[in-house]
C-alpha cells in the first residue's frame, strides 16, 4: 500500500510539473511557441532610434541615413533603458524601432502607461495602433479605448470596444497583419476585426510591404516587455 502511495504521489508531481511549466507566463527567455523575442529583456539589441519616416528615409543617400542613424541611436540610448526586463521611456526622445523590417507577422507586446498616458504601436513604419488612457477627457476619442487604427481616414478608426485595463497595469496587445489589413486584440478581446491600415505619410499610396515595427514616443513615461513577433509567409 505504501508502495502504491508512494508511485501515486510520483506520479501526481510529474503531472503538476508538466501543467505548470506549460503554462508558464512568456517571458524574453520563453517566446510564446513559434515567436521570437524582439526584446531580449536585457538591452537594446535589435532596436535603432528613429530617423525620420519611411518616405524622408527613401529620399536620404546611404551617407545622410548612416549619419542620421548615428545620432538617432545615441538619443534613443539616453532615453531608453531596461530596467528589470522592462522597456522604460522617460518621455523627452524618439520613438524605439526594429532595426529589421516586417512585412505580414504577428506580435504580442505588453504595455503600461500613466495617467493620460498616450503613445502607441506603428507597424511597417506607419502609425498606428493606439494607446492612450481611456480616462482622459482633454483628448478627443481616449474614450473609445485603445487599440484603434487612430490616423485612418476612410476605413474604421475607433476601438470595437474599451478593453484597457485600469491605469498602471500591465495590458497585452495581439496584433495580426496581412497585407494592408490589421487585427488587434487587447487583453484578449477583439478590438479591430481585419480593417485596412492607410497610408499615413503617403495618402496617395498603398501601405508599405514592409516597414519597422515601433514603440511610440508621445512625450510620457512609457512601459514595454514581452515583445514577441512571428513573421508569416
Amino acid at each position: 500500500m505504501r508502495t502504491l502511495c508512494t508511485v501515486s504521489a510520483a506520479i501526481c508531481l510529474f503531472i503538476c510539473t508538466v501543467y505548470s511549466s506549460s503554462a508558464a507566463e512568456p517571458t524574453a527567455s520563453n517566446p510564446p511557441q513559434g515567436f521570437t523575442a524582439l526584446f531580449n529583456g536585457k538591452d537594446l539589441s535589435g532596436w535603432k532610434g528613429l530617423v525620420g519616416n519611411p518616405k524622408t528615409r527613401a529620399e536620404m543617400s546611404a551617407s545622410e541615413l548612416a549619419t542620421a542613424q548615428e545620432k538617432a541611436d545615441a538619443e534613443m540610448e539616453a532615453h531608453w533603458q531596461v530596467v528589470d526586463e522592462v522597456l522604460v521611456f522617460d518621455g523627452k526622445g524618439q520613438s524605439l524601432c526594429s532595426a529589421k523590417d516586417y512585412g505580414d507577422f504577428e506580435l504580442y507586446v505588453d504595455w503600461k502607461i500613466k495617467a493620460n498616458g498616450d503613445s502607441g504601436i506603428y507597424v511597417r513604419g506607419t502609425p498606428q495602433i493606439q494607446i492612450w488612457d481611456p480616462g482622459n477627457k482633454d483628448v478627443g476619442g481616449a474614450d473609445k479605448g485603445s487599440g484603434g487604427l487612430y490616423n485612418n481616414q476612410k476605413n474604421p478608426r475607433e476601438a470595437l470596444v474599451v478593453a484597457d485595463n485600469p491605469i498602471g497595469e500591465w495590458n497585452t496587445f495581439y496584433i495580426k497583419m496581412v497585407g494592408d489589413k490589421v487585427t488587434v486584440k487587447l487583453n484578449g478581446k477583439l478590438v479591430v476585426d481585419n480593417t485596412v491600415l492607410e497610408n499615413f505619410w503617403e495618402r496617395d499610396k498603398p501601405l508599405y510591404e514592409r516597414g519597422s515595427i515601433e514603440l511610440q514616443n508621445h512625450g510620457n513615461t512609457l512601459y514595454f516587455r514581452n515583445v514577441f513577433v512571428k513573421e508569416l509567409n
